[in-house]
């Protein structure tokens, strides 16, 4: 049984056709029906059902409830679901779904302050008529509270796109409170002169999941910070992002530097994250030297000196066809932050650093201004033509360097105005610990004891058929159970994702 909120014409007033039943759970809001309404007065529990394969255009707005009624309010297309429960959405599947525009530059669908218990589901978002801002915004940068905040918000299996020729600045600006946004597919968030993110958060305060993504964007497909939270204290925290891929086609690339591109995941105020089982894949040098995942502390605009990145667990992700692998920031260069600490980075692939095909320098970590407890450990590491595996710049309390796999590259770890290994080991390293890694190619003498330097070729051999990118470690080889804690060295493959198929078209050089 459901209720129906029959369609309105400019001239005449809706119509809402109920039965005598006041607990009927759904609401079939048909083409041109006034969306708005129905969502002004959806009841706890109910279901709006949207028409599928309608456009529904307007500024619609989330507003908060009365009560503290916990069931949530869910928005989603009628009919049978186009993509099952807990698979992810895809372009082709979302033909049938109806669609949500914006009008005008303002976002389609938005939160009033302190809107609660709101799902959204099975629905397309179309690009807005400008595309300079974001499509959905959880939040926003005006609340100065937590109170303010919306909360416990999930989006699931949602189309959001912006325009393919014109590109949108914007997906979901996630300025919320406990909000997950899971099995959707996010494309074309690409803008000229400016960053562009299919998710960004800035002034929200956690927790989220996002989880089993499809994120397309040019500048950064996800960031936490690049603006000052308005929120005094804040830093979003409590962040796992899981099963995700994360991508940039390679046709932007094609299409020179008309897109500004900058990185795949950005942290530049985070605490407690965990990024596991994800895809980032395909970032070149473009705005800036092509890394492609940067743990950066940033207070951007001055307005934030508790801005932190601390405590992140970076595993069992595969990282691919990068010009540059990880940067870590330690202490905002350009206005006072805290210091950032606390970094893990274990278990993952890093496959097609290649400063030949991708741009940059093809290094596979950049630490400067003075991290602190810095863990990077079972790590396996392809590179191409590459300056080396670690640049330093002062001085790492607390690191640890051990049982990954890597190719030495031309200048192995090289810290600034130092020498290879040893001398710059002893100088940002001091009390660290480096051990019981492969760096194929390099020079015993110029490294600590009990790390291993085979040569390229009998590096690749180690591996199950490193031409067809299978880098589990051959039956035969040493480095099985080599590691300090008794493990293979480099990666553990049990728990890294399948990785899509490759972009086979020629790579620009």
């Amino acid at each position: 049984m459901t209720r129906t909120l029959a369609a309105i014409s400019f001239v005449a007033a809706s119509a809402l056709a109920t039965s005598a039943d006041p607990q009927l759970p759904f609401v079939t809001v048909p083409a041109g029906g006034d969306l708005q309404m129905a969502i002004n007065n959806a009841r706890p529990g109910e279901t709006l059902l949207l028409e599928p394969g309608a456009k529904y255009v307007g500024n619609f707005v989330l507003p908060a409830r009365a009560n503290n009624d916990t069931r949530p309010i869910t928005i989603r297309s009628g009919g049978p679901e186009a993509v099952p429960g807990g698979q992810r959405m895809t372009p082709e599947a979302a033909a049938g779904l109806a669609k949500i525009q914006s009008p005008d530059v303002m976002p389609s669908l938005r939160t009033a302050a302190g809107a609660r218990f709101w799902r959204v589901e099975l629905v397309e978002f179309l690009p807005n008529r400008a595309g300079n801002r974001e499509i959905v915004a959880l939040g926003d940068s005006s609340q100065r509270s937590r109170e303010e905040m919306p909360s416990d918000l999930q989006f699931d299996r949602i189309y959001l796109h912006g325009d393919p020729v014109s590109g949108q600045k914007r997906g979901i600006a996630l300025n919320s409170a406990k909000t997950t946004i899971s099995n959707s597919y996010l494309s074309d968030f690409k803008w000229i002169g400016e960053d562009s993110q299919a998710i960004a958060g800035w002034n929200g305060s956690g927790d989220y999941l996002i989880e089993n993504n499809y994120l397309e964007a040019a500048g950064d497909n996800l960031i936490f910070g690049g603006a000052d939270p308005s929120i005094i204290g804040l830093t979003p925290e409590h962040i796992v992002i899981r099963r995700n891929t994360l991508s940039k086609p390679l046709s932007w690339r094609e299409q020179g530097s008309r897109w500004q591109v900058k990185n795949i995941f950005e942290l530049k105020n985070a605490r407690d994250v965990v990024a596991e089982q994800n895809v980032f894949e395909r970032n070149w040098q473009a705005a800036q030297s092509g890394y492609a995942i940067l743990f950066t502390v940033r207070n951007q605009d001055g307005g934030c000196p508790w801005c932190q990145v601390e405590q992140i667990q970076f595993r069992n992700n595969i990282v691919r066809d990068v010009a540059a692998g990880i940067q870590i920031l330690g202490i905002d260069n350009n206005h006072p932050s805290r210091q950032a600490n606390a970094i893990v980075i274990r278990d993952n692939l890093f496959d097609g650093i290649d400063s030949q095909a991708w741009g940059g320098d093809g290094s596979w970590l950049l630490l400067t201004n003075n991290p602190r407890d810095i863990t990077i450990d079972h790590n396996t590491v392809i590179q191409g033509a590459s300056n080396g595996v670690i640049k330093v710049d002062l001085r790492v309390d607390g690191f640890v360097f051990t049982n990954n796999v890597a190719s030495h590259g031309a200048y192995g770890i090289i810290a600034t105005n130092h020498g290879v290994g040893n001398d710059s080991i002893q100088a940002s390293f001091a009390g660290g610990s480096v051990t019981a890694n492969v760096l194929a190619g390099g020079e015993p003498r110029l490294y600590p004891p009990g790390n291993l330097f085979p040569s390229v070729q009998d590096f690749r051999s180690q591996f199950v058929d490193f031409a067809g990118h299978d880098f589990r470690l051959r039956p035969a080889s040493p480095w099985l159970r080599a590691g300090t804690d008794g493990r293979d060295l480099g990666a553990d493959f049990t728990r890294t994702p399948p990785p899509p198929p490759r972009d086979r078209r020629p790579l620009l050089r």
